[in-house]
């Protein structure tokens, strides 16, 4: 007479799952931490006068910035805590990294003026970060209400990294003329102005060989003249946004004013009477 042998439980499936989804989540995070020890690392470098190190520590900020939001799309792994977090980080590294380098430059020449500037943009950064974590359910995902935050900080520290390799020196007009550019993108970061996020090109489903060619292209420059592209291709995108909301006003404008002459002239000729004929 044989025994039947008790069966043993099976193992279940959901610690490997939970461990695997655990990591998938503290990925993006760690490309957050990432990019917050960039922004504190280039605050200590700007305070010891080491200003070309602190700038390009806050640019590849900008690239684990942009790098742990599409891992966290890709791997599905977004959550509310992640956002939040990412805004804390970028406070540190596109709010008070940026300002401190510009400042440690060049706004400290003008005395308390670029102290003052310089918080101001610290204050319009993280005004912009509270009204983006805000509307981001109600917004329209194809434009950015305002400059984004990390354009604002490469803009500025692209100001310091050119002056720098140019080797300008930094006297009464040049501080400035850097305490206004610092002021006009905080203002920009403010604003309403509608900028472009990319989101509605779509290059890869309708032109999958143009799309890898201009990303070649890009990279291409990017590499051989870093400082030069980069600057201008930021320039662009800084200008484009006022640039096609004036447009955009002037355009609404002409085709108003021929529905006001139409709305004016028939109001002005009276109906013919029917009776007189």
């Amino acid at each position: 007479m044989r025994v039947a042998r008790p069966r043993r439980p099976r193992a279940s499936r959901r610690p490997a799952r939970e461990s695997l989804r655990r990591g998938i989540y503290i990925l993006p995070s760690l490309f957050t931490v990432g990019n917050m020890l960039c922004g504190f690392a280039a605050v200590l470098y700007a305070l010891h006068d080491q200003l070309e190190r602190a700038g390009w520590l806050i640019l590849l900020a900008g690239l684990l910035d942009g790098l742990d939001g599409r891992i966290a799309r890709l791997t599905r792994s977004t959550s509310e805590f992640g956002k939040e977090y990412d805004s804390l980080a970028d406070v540190v590294s596109f709010g008070m990294a940026p300002a401190i380098l510009a400042y440690q430059w060049g706004l400290r020449g003008v005395g308390r003026w670029g102290w003052a500037v310089a918080f101001l943009f610290l204050v319009a950064g993280s005004v912009r970060l509270a009204r983006f974590n805000v509307k981001a359910s109600s917004a329209d995902r194809r434009f950015f209400t305002g400059l984004p935050i990390p354009c604002g900080a490469g803009a500025l520290t692209l100001m310091v990294l050119v002056a720098t390799k140019l080797e300008i020196s930094v006297d009464q007009p040049v501080s400035i003329g850097a305490s206004i550019f610092v002021f006009m993108v905080s203002v920009l970061m403010v604003s309403t102005i509608p900028y472009r996020s990319g989101k509605e090109f779509n290059l890869r489903q309708r032109w999958p060989a143009t799309a890898f060619f201009v990303i070649a292209a890009v990279v291409a420059v990017i590499a051989f003249t870093p400082l030069p592209a980069m600057a201008l291709l930021l320039g662009g995108y800084i200008v484009v946004g006022p640039a096609e909301l004036l447009a955009r006003r002037l355009r609404h404008r002409t085709t108003a004013q021929p529905a006001a002459q139409i709305q004016v002239t028939s109001a002005v000729i009276p109906p013919e009477n029917p009776e007189r004929s």
